[in-house]
């Protein structure tokens, strides 16, 4: 390959090239730091991307188009495969006729998450085959590998990449593009995708055989990389653990595991055995040590104290020399704060100045937990700040439980916020609940992204819009407010002063778009405006 054909790309845009070149007929995901811009990329590349409501819906929506014989991709962050557990877990017993790729973007370190859960885990647990990219590269050619591997063994495929990977950029080469070697193509199979009981027995069996069979052919492939070095040390590592493991330690003995599940451990029992001492550096939980050692290997893992953030080199090196000693303290950064001018200011400025109590969630406006508002309670996972608000009502005592909020940004309401609105109607508190829907049109934390209410697909492109007033309304909420927040405006207070003191359910949906959005609306809007034009014409 020519020098030329050389490209500079992050980790996830080369698994969305990866993807383009081999033809995959659709992904889907949910917009989550460190994964958003794979479909991004892939959009721009010409490739069918879209958002969907939730990561499992995108699962879904996937699964489905492997069931028809296609390629698909599903992308999320780490937390959003908690949300697309329930049908991985059961595609793995029906397995799929084309190929299923799901990429897990982990956060170690939690630069941009609410936790620093270890989605390795996942594959085990769920049964799927895993594989770990260090670099874009790698991420390249393991979403090819994925693809093929999940052809040729009919499950899902578990691509989990980690923040310094999804955005770190270096050299690809990448190959030729090479679509899908069959056409989508539907054929029954009741009893292998109909999981009751008498199908998903039979099923669970097969997934094991398949998974045994995995193993063996792992124990050969190419997804174990040995570089050869000093007997005295070897490493075990995978992902981008193993560049952190190469700078630290550059003369040892390094076995770099690609396929991290399920592992090869008759190659790993070969490789301990050939070295005096064998240490496991991973980022995260111990997942690798803890499997070697119950294969009854004696290998050194980490200190617990290096199970938290990120692994670098220096970190690396204090593993390899036993130093358990405190670590210097990252310096200070600057504190994240709201937008000067963002309408969610006046909001939490009014919550603060009525001592609510405030049942928060996920999205740039968990910033209203920092000074100076200092006005958020909790914040758990995505739309659960309805769910925590309902339980609030209806256990404190009525002088408390009429104080309680819950706010919810408007993609994160159709993420996982509608259930909650259900559920508010259904079993509704004595003392009625307060719903506050910060709509700013744009799925803003992420990058700015569109979801199903702005009525913009992923590519910007008009589609059906869900009005959020609306559905609200449908669902049995007689106080619906559409309030536009403003400095100098009392309209806010006054809404939430009334819907507070009625002790009904009541929805304040509080619209503005993001500053930072505006003059793409705009253009966006003109662009349709002249669109419909010509069409009238």
């Amino acid at each position: 390959m020519s020098e030329s054909e050389r490209r500079l790309l992050s980790g996830d845009e080369a698994i969305a090239l990866a993807a383009y070149h081999a033809g995959v007929a659709l992904g889907a995901g949910y917009p989550g730091t460190p994964s958003t811009e794979i479909l991004e990329y892939f959009s721009e590349l010409g490739g069918p991307a879209r958002w969907s409501p939730n990561e499992k819906v995108a699962l879904e929506v996937a699964l489905g188009a492997a069931f028809g014989g296609a390629r698909a991709l599903a992308t999320m962050k780490h937390v959003g495969l908690n949300v697309a557990a329930d049908p991985l877990f059961t595609a793995a017993y029906t397995g799929v006729v084309g190929a299923l790729v799901v990429v897990s973007a982990d956060d170690p370190g939690m630069a941009s998450s609410q936790n620093e859960q270890d989605n390795r885990h996942y594959a085990r647990a769920a049964g799927v085959p895993m594989l770990e990219p260090s670099d874009s590269q790698e991420a390249y050619d393991f979403t090819l590998a994925a693809l093929e591997l999940s052809e040729r063994w009919g499950l899902p495929v578990l691509l989990r990449a980690t923040t310094r990977v999804c955005h770190s950029k270096t050299i690809v080469r990448p190959g030729p593009p090479r679509g899908p070697a069959k056409p989508p193509h539907f054929e029954h199979n009741i009893r292998g995708r109909v999981m009751i009981p008498a199908n998903a027995r039979p099923a669970h069996r097969r997934l094991r055989q398949k998974l045994a069979e995995i193993q063996a052919w792992n124990e050969t492939s190419s997804f174990n990389r040995l570089t050869p070095g000093s007997p005295s040390l070897g490493i075990i590592t995978s992902g981008i653990s193993f560049a952190h493991a190469r700078e630290a330690a550059p003369d040892a003995s390094v076995l770099k595991l690609e396929m991290t599940y399920p592992l090869p451990l008759g190659k790993i029992a070969q490789f301990v055995r050939s070295v005096q001492r064998c240490v496991v550096i991973e980022e995260g939980d111990p997942y690798l040590v803890d499997s070697i050692r119950a294969a009854g290997l004696a290998v050194e893992g980490k200190p617990e104290m290096y199970r938290f953030g990120e692994l670098d080199v220096a970190r690396v090196r204090r593993i390899l020399q036993r130093d358990t000693s405190p670590e210097p303290a990252p310096p200070p950064g600057k504190p994240p704060q709201l937008c000067e001018g963002c309408q969610y200011r006046q909001v939490f400025e009014c919550l603060r100045k009525k001592d609510c109590i405030v049942a928060g969630d996920i999205g740039c406006y968990t910033l209203g937990v920092l000074p100076p508002f200092e006005a958020m309670d909790s914040c758990v996972c995505m739309g659960a700040s309805v769910g925590v608000g309902l339980g609030l009502r209806h256990v404190l005592p009525p002088a408390e439980a009429r104080r309680v909020v819950s706010v919810i940004g408007d993609s994160t309401f159709v993420h996982g916020g509608i259930t909650g609105l259900v559920e508010m109607v259904y079993n509704p508190p004595p003392t009625g609940h307060v719903l506050i829907i910060l709509d700013n049109l744009t799925t803003a934390m992420t990058g700015h992204q569109e979801h199903p209410a702005t009525g913009r697909k992923l590519n910007h492109e008009p589609t059906t819009r869900l009005v959020l007033e609306d559905l609200a309304r449908a669902v049995g909420v007689k106080r619906v407010h559409v309030v536009e927040p403003r400095a100098g405006s009392s309209e806010f207070e006054q809404v939430l002063e009334e819907c507070l003191a009625s002790g009904e359910l009541a929805v304040i949906i509080a619209r503005r778009p993001c500053l930072l959005i505006v003059k793409r609306l705009r253009e966006l809007e003109r662009c349709e405006t002249e669109q419909k034009s010509s069409h009238a014409q």
